[in-house]
């Protein structure tokens, strides 16, 4: 998938839940196929469907400030080596937190995976880059909460790429 040409991912928008707790040749999962994507909210110029391709497509972001959600719900419950995410902020210095958070085995809760927390500087610091190498079996549900600035404001959530193997 090049950077100019969208997917047709199978997404829809969801309501906000406020702390509720690549390519194939590269071995990265085909989400488009996978997975139906769901999200609080989008602008109409940064679609979800943005994130699964090349790291130089325009990314996700959200309609409007505050935390949002971006969740996976696998067609079949699949084994996750490694997440990857990529955020980027040129324009905005704020503090960022997300969490990344599985569902598996029926089990009725969500499991924390990751919460990190990153500083955007620009223009010094405006790229987050995390790869996470977990061991998940099972996972039927992966979620993605952003808070965009922790000390509340109007900045919009953002997420460059997401990957997964």
């Amino acid at each position: 998938m090049n950077g100019s040409k969208l997917g047709s991912v199978r997404k829809r928008l969801i309501d906000p839940t406020a702390e509720r707790p690549g390519t194939l040749a590269e071995g990265w999962l085909d989400l488009e196929r996978a997975a139906v994507v769901e999200v609080t909210s989008e602008d109409n110029d940064f679609p979800v469907e943005s994130v699964f391709g090349s790291e130089d497509a325009r990314g996700w972001r959200a309609a409007g400030p505050g935390s949002q959600t971006i969740r996976l719900i696998f067609d079949r419950p699949q084994r996750l080596k490694c997440v990857s995410l990529v955020f980027e902020e040129a324009e905005t210095a704020r503090t960022q937190e997300f969490v990344l958070r599985c569902f598996s085995d029926g089990g009725g809760t969500l499991n924390e995976i990751v919460r990190q927390q990153w500083n955007f500087s620009p223009p010094e610091s405006i790229r987050e880059v995390e790869q996470y190498r977990v061991d998940l079996y099972n996972v039927e549900i992966l979620e993605l909460v952003i808070k965009p600035e922790i000390g509340g404001g109007a900045a919009c959530a953002s997420l460059k790429n997401l990957r997964l193997s």
